[in-house]
């Protein structure tokens, strides 16, 4: 870490899984009835809430949620998205949202055979349209129990076919069986929860981390620690602030093991930078000094002033400086009353 961070500056830092359509679900109308378990909380919240998107939110959602990362630090992200009734052309929509904004992305659409063959057959041509034409990205699945096996076999075989991973949701929680990935798995997967794999899975891939979303739906600790896999940190949509998930990762994987430090879980940005290295040479400086992890472990409310992407200011004196953060807020908070409105007529 030493020779990424020098008194109050860091890289851009890298938010390594996110959900930027959730950034429109805040203040979103209340599910039909309370969800019980984690696979309730999926077809009560999340999968409603997908099968809303069009273009228009998704545009507007993917442009607040990369606002509020740079206003954070993070620089890069990568998203896991999906929009069964928007499908074709979404991942270049928040390409261009993000880039707009000044924030790098890495993007894959989450394979699914939830809504029948086509439209796992859309989503993975949704894939391969956006890799095809220069995108960057992975080949996403949205979970080993809501697919096929050949739907599988044919996200892993596009997967090899573009020379990227495959981003998919791994043992989230009890019901989201993972044994269908054996066999398809390599180191350059991106393997998301990991909390029900047992020590011993034999997947290959990187275990993305996400601490506060495992704890608020209830799913239970992964202990990342205990695989062999490198680790990485996500948010699985819970905004962008890697500080502040850092800290909930350190302090959740403390309450297991208390000779975890810092320094530890400050290694799980790595993942991040290394499949995004441009973001390494981003530079945030924050109004805090000194940036070291055991510093930052335990001091809340640290927020950068400056961000420099690409040799250019994107944020200055803490205000994007390509777009309106004023304007993305106000037209955001309008596509999600939009959403609402759908959500409120979905049974």
């Amino acid at each position: 870490m030493g020779q990424l961070v020098r008194d109050n500056t860091t890289p851009g830092l890298v938010c390594a899984h996110h959900h930027l359509y959730s950034a429109l679900a805040r203040g979103m109308p209340a599910p039909p009835r309370t969800p019980g378990n984690f696979l309730d909380i999926l077809e009560l919240v999340w999968w409603r809430l997908d099968t809303a998107l069009d273009d228009y939110t998704i545009e507007w959602s993917a442009k607040l949620g990369a606002l509020e990362a740079l206003e954070r630090g993070c620089t890069a992200i990568v998203d896991h998205h999906e929009s069964p009734n928007a499908i074709e052309g979404s991942l270049s929509i928040i390409a261009d949202a993000c880039a707009e904004v000044g924030v790098r992305t890495n993007l894959a659409y989450g394979v699914t055979d939830r809504h029948g063959a086509d439209g796992a057959a859309r989503g993975l041509a949704e894939n391969d349209r956006f890799l095809s034409e220069g995108g960057r990205g992975m080949v996403g699945l949205h979970a080993a129990f809501t697919c096929t096996d050949d739907t599988i076999a044919a996200a892993a075989e596009m997967a090899t076919k573009h020379g990227v991973g495959v981003h998919v949701h791994v043992a989230e929680g009890q019901a989201d069986t993972w044994q269908q990935l054996q066999g398809h798995t390599a180191d350059d997967w991106w393997l998301v929860h990991g909390v029900h794999l047992p020590d011993d899975h034999g997947l290959s891939g990187t275990i993305i981390h996400n601490p506060r979303s495992n704890m608020n739906n209830a799913v239970g600790y992964s202990r990342p620690a205990r695989f062999s896999n490198p680790i990485g940190l996500g948010t699985d949509g819970i905004g962008a602030d890697m500080l502040d998930e850092f800290r909930v990762a350190f302090v959740r994987a403390r309450e297991n093991d208390v000779t975890t430090t810092p320094d530890d879980v400050w290694g799980w940005f790595e993942p991040g930078w290394a499949l995004m290295p441009e973001a390494r040479n981003d530079q945030v400086s924050w109004g805090y000094a000194p940036m070291d992890p055991w510093r930052l472990a335990y001091s809340p409310g640290v927020s950068p002033t400056t961000v420099t992407v690409a040799g250019e200011v994107v944020l200055q004196d803490g205000k994007p400086t390509r777009v309106d953060a004023d304007e993305i807020r106000a037209k955001a908070a309008e596509a999600a009353q939009t959403l609402f409105t759908k959500l409120e007529e979905t049974p």
